[in-house]
């Protein structure tokens, strides 16, 4: 047995189960992991093939082994020379059949070398357009840097056939979350060696910068790949649309490159990143002044550059004004699309480049030339980024004098508000004056009168989480429980992408005409109204037949249709919950997302296909439609394990308590806090209620990826709190808190202000199809789902939590429905006790208000 040569071709031989000799190229391999196998071997001569099958025949039948089992590995160090390398079993039995040629092909991930090297490595999200019989996949949740993600295989009747069909197939391949091979991998097989069949072990390392890519020499702050206007159509369950933060910049980027306005380009964050193109091609920079060199020449903002071949792109850093940048090539950034856009949500993990923000080493493959031709950006149409800025509103949908006072609105519409170092793409936080609110508290829905009953959010919307308002980014949540008193419109939205810490900002009402004039021409000059206009379109007083309405402004391309009064009444939901059904079954053009509430439903339009009073006039119509008599719905029971008081919900309260609000009145422990304000007797007691409790979803996306806003269905185990404020800034995934009347399961890491009772199984699968995770549905629950809990240990629940990504744990799910008949039957012959539960809460309620207003006047005392 003579030595392996560097650099030998190594060849594998066998017999079928007919006695007929197979031969298969396995030259390409990393350790025992073979990377391109070819059967037959190619460029083998006749001679060759005459010598390797007779030492095959002989060797094995000088062997133990079943001949059709043997394999016996050659070494070729010429075009006539070979070496035994040695003899093994044949577990695959992969050989191209009689007459044919075949190809197996492993792709692998890669790890950039941005990442560090203890980070994990990117999660895979979806195998697309190839038929699986040609395509296996091996991949965990999160796969190692090398490891084998996908398995092609192509058969032909020519070698040629086989090796266009590979090809073919690796360009179908979509794997989208992970950095891999598969386009370097096209490169290789249009290469002198494969076309020759003479395959060199030194091609397992594949040439990353290929044709068609860019490479990432430096990434810049926070660089995305996004796309416009982003993911539509997922708001209910909590997936928001992301897209770029500053929209106008982004649509002139690809103009002035020839590209669809949508098409994905890069989002920077103060500094732009350092690109080295394989190909010519030609960029554009939009958004906040930079520098823009290629090779180390200055070039024009807003202008077509042409990049040759090799060169590097370097975007510069955001000078004194603006706060983002906007990259765009010709032909686009060719990612996977994740529930149908490329835009990179970071926070969910999914989109754009991996699910993530570039690093340096990462390789972004470049679409195909686009039809129309590029231009220069005229200086008219060049947005022009302040230090102060006016940016025009409309009120609504919770302005005064219900939520704040007249006196209250003046003061928020007149301040100078400053931009907050803690804004971002979720939503830019503004400090200013506090605000004047028109009513002690939000009831049933928490303590602080910035709370309400959960509704869907507008982008844009300004959103008091308690006194401090947020304006909503296109990363921000789809629903929640605080007052919006106004909305950016679409045509002013883009200004909200580059403000920046320490700018200010002034509010200009406009009304429904201007919004959409901005819209259709940004940058057209505002004329503040007075008076200001109603931030209700449309009333409608309750009735015997009818609990009433209210429709109420939302922007320019929402409206949120409320139901009956400020109360949590299942009744008001199922109400929701039908129209809501009607909408989807009419599926009328211009309708974009609809997302039900507690007694409300937001529905997103595209306002240029479907005008706001053609919605209202829907609506009202929908409404009248509605058979009131409908009380049966149907449901799903799940019963999912609960680590009560878990170990992260505790640090998570540490954590706020250190860097948030040592002086909370929730913290240390949330529970205690509970057990107070419910005026309960021991935390014993807040467990039975918890646990005993059958929680009705009444919302989806409550903070995100599928989080229910659920409310239990016997009012006698509806633990009522208040929620955080300000909120935290880290929630781990799937802690279960109570806020309002309301219970929620968070679906992601994130912000939030529930009061933690535990933690749960995930809600929202990313990137596994499994029984309970239906393919195109990563999200667990549904509308009027009802969850019960039981009860697990830290420990059991992190294996549970594994096994149900997998799919090797499935919870109890089981199918039923809920009457709402039968509910009110079981309330009214309960009422005593329901009423006293009431009672005992608002008397603990009161003696909690009063404790934080003693608090607050001692610490006034202590003050001065």
């Amino acid at each position: 047995m003579g030595p392996r040569s560097a650099g030998a071709r190594i060849v594998e031989c066998g017999f079928d189960r007919e006695g007929r000799w197979r031969s298969r190229d396995v030259t390409i391999c990393h350790g025992a992991t073979v990377l391109l196998a070819e059967s037959p071997a190619p460029a083998l001569s006749a001679g060759l093939i005459a010598e390797l099958s007779h030492a095959t025949r002989s060797i094995i039948s000088a062997d133990e082994v079943s001949g059709h089992q043997a394999v016996v590995v050659f070494a070729l160090t010429g075009s006539s020379n070979w070496h035994l390398l040695h003899v093994s079993i044949d577990h695959d039995q992969w050989w191209a059949s009689h007459g044919s040629c075949a190809m197996r092909l492993a792709v692998r991930c890669w790890r950039p070398q941005g990442l560090p090297a203890d980070a994990e490595d990117d999660p895979l999200t979806a195998i697309n357009g190839i038929d699986p019989k040609h395509c296996r996949v091996h991949v965990g949740d999160r796969p190692g840097a090398g490891t084998v993600v996908a398995q092609l295989e192509t058969v032909g009747s020519q070698r040629s056939e086989a090796l266009a069909g590979m090809r073919e197939r690796l360009g179908l391949l979509l794997l989208g979350g992970i950095s891999h091979d598969a386009r370097a991998w096209c490169e290789q097989l249009c290469g002198e060696a494969a076309r020759s069949g003479q395959w060199h072990p030194g091609q397992a390392v594949l040439r990353q910068f290929t044709s068609g890519t860019c490479h990432v020499e430096h990434p810049g702050m926070e660089t995305t790949v996004q796309d416009w206007p982003g993911r539509q159509g997922a708001w209910e369950v909590g997936v928001p649309p992301s897209g770029p933060m500053d929209d106008r910049n982004f649509r002139l980027a690809n103009r002035a490159v020839g590209n669809d306005p949508g098409a994905p380009a890069l989002e920077a964050l103060l500094r732009g990143p350092t690109l080295r193109f394989a190909d010519p091609t030609v960029v554009a920079v939009t958004g906040a002044p930079v520098e823009v060199l290629v090779d180390g020449v200055a070039h024009t903002m807003f202008a077509p550059i042409t990049v040759p071949a090799g060169s590097t792109l370097v975007v510069g850093a955001v000078r004194e004004r603006g706060l983002r940048v906007y990259i765009a090539i010709r032909g686009g950034i060719d990612v996977p699309r994740y529930l149908g856009s490329a835009a990179t949500f970071t926070l969910g993990g999914f989109g754009g480049h991996a699910g993530r923000p570039l690093v340096c080493g990462d390789v972004l493959a470049v679409g195909a030339d686009t039809a129309a031709a590029p231009e220069a950006i005229a200086p008219r149409e060049q947005p022009r980024c302040q230090q102060h800025w006016h940016i025009g509103i409309t009120l609504g949908p919770h302005a005064a004098p219900e939520f704040l006072t007249p006196a209250g609105l003046e003061q928020f519409l007149d301040a100078r508000w400053r931009v907050s170092p803690r804004s971002n793409r979720t939503g830019i936080r503004l400090d200013g004056p506090k605000p004047q609110w028109a009513r002690e508290d939000g009831g049933e829905a928490g303590l602080h009168p910035s709370n309400i009953h959960d509704n869907g959010y507008a982008i844009g919307a300004v959103d008091f989480t308690g006194d401090t308002p947020v304006v909503l980014g296109p990363d921000g949540p789809s629903c929640g429980g605080f007052v919006c008193p106004v909305v950016v419109p679409s045509g002013e939205r883009w200004k909200l992408g580059q403000l920046r810490p320490g700018d200010t900002v002034q509010w200009q009402v406009i009304d429904a005409d201007q919004a959409v004039a901005v819209r259709r021409q940004p940058g057209l000059a505002l004329r503040p109204q007075r008076p200001y206009p109603s931030a209700i379109a449309h009333q409608r007083p309750a009735s015997p037949d009818h609990p009433g309405l209210c429709m109420r402004v939302v922007g320019d391309g929402y409206c949120l249709l409320e139901y009956g009064p400020a109360e949590l009444d299942i009744a008001l939901r199922l109400r929701v919950h039908l129209l809501d059904q009607y909408l989807r079954q009419a599926a009328i053009s211009g309708i974009i997302d609809l997302v039900p509430g507690i007694r409300s439903l937001l529905v997103h339009v595209d306002p240029d296909v479907l005008s706001l009073p053609a919605v209202h006039r829907l609506l009202l119509d929908a409404d009248e439609r509605l058979d009131p008599e409908q009380a049966r719905v149907p449901t799903r029971r799940l019963r999912l394990p609960l680590s009560w008081d878990d170990p992260s919900t505790r640090t998570a309260s540490e954590l706020y308590q250190r860097t948030v609000n040592p002086d909370a009145p929730w913290c240390p422990w949330n529970i205690e806090f509970i057990r107070r304000i419910n005026g309960l007797s021991s935390v014993d007691e807040v467990f039975d209620i918890v646990f005993g409790a059958e929680y009705l979803v009444m919302g989806l996306g409550d903070v995100y990826l599928g989080a229910p806003v659920s409310t239990p269905i016997d009012p006698r185990h509806r633990l009522v709190t208040t929620k955080y404020n300000p909120a935290r800034t880290w929630t781990p995934e799937n802690a279960v808190g109570i806020g309002g009347a309301y219970m929620c399961i968070y679906g992601m890491e994130g912000p939030g202000g529930y009061q933690f009772v535990g933690r749960t199984v995930p809600v929202w699968n990313t990137w596994r199809s499994t029984p309970c995770f239906e393919p195109g549905t990563p999200w667990l629950l549904r509308q009027f789902d009802t969850i019960s809990w039981y009860s697990v240990g830290h420990e059991e629940l992190l294996d549970l939590r594994s096994d149900m990504r997998s799919g090797r744990f499935v919870p109890d799910i089981q199918t039923g429905s809920f009457d709402l008949s039968e509910h009110l039957a079981f309330c009214e012959q309960h009422a005593d006790s329901i009423t006293a539960a009431r009672q005992r809460q608002t008397q603990a309620f009161s003696a909690e208000r009063q404790r934080w207003a003693q608090a607050a006047q001692a610490s006034s005392v202590n003050q001065r």
